[in-house]
């Protein structure tokens, strides 16, 4: 086959996670960015909640930049990199790489169709937006 097929999340199903993501952060006590990016890591929907820091706009623009990269969760990577000292000290300097969590890559059933970015609560507050996040997806996903 000569093409490829992808999947990309729009910009609708990408509002309502993100609605999804700001209500969990609202349910802990906590303000964050959330940045959702399309297949390729370009920004497909961001949203600033009030008072959110404004360090953390990137990096949640990063978290789903990285998760979208490689196809794997932000806090998986220091898991692979950890016993390699070359490894951990050089990758981290590669440009928009996060290795912490809140960054989770958004799948279509086998498609990678985007990433997921929540920046400026604890790493585990950040991740239970993400995951509050993934629940809209995995709705649909049932429906068929």
């Amino acid at each position: 086959m000569k093409m490829i097929e992808k999947k990309a999340i729009s910009n609708a199903l990408a509002l309502e996670m993100i609605e999804a993501a700001s209500k969990k952060a609202q349910e802990l006590k906590i303000t964050v960015n959330i940045a959702i990016v399309d297949e390729g890591g370009h920004l497909t929907a961001f949203s600033r909640m009030d008072h959110a820091a404004i360090l953390s706009i990137k990096i949640a623009q990063n978290k789903a930049y990285t998760a979208v990269a490689f196809g794997i969760p932000t806090h998986e990577w220091y898991g692979l990199i950890k016993e390699n000292d070359a490894l951990k000290t050089g990758i981290v300097h590669t440009d928009r790489l996060v290795i912490f969590g809140g960054g989770y890559p958004i799948y279509w059933n086998d498609f990678l169709a985007g990433g997921i970015g929540v920046s400026g609560g604890s790493e585990e507050e950040d991740q239970l937006c993400c995951q509050a996040a993934l629940q809209v997806l995995q709705s649909y996903q049932m429906k068929g």
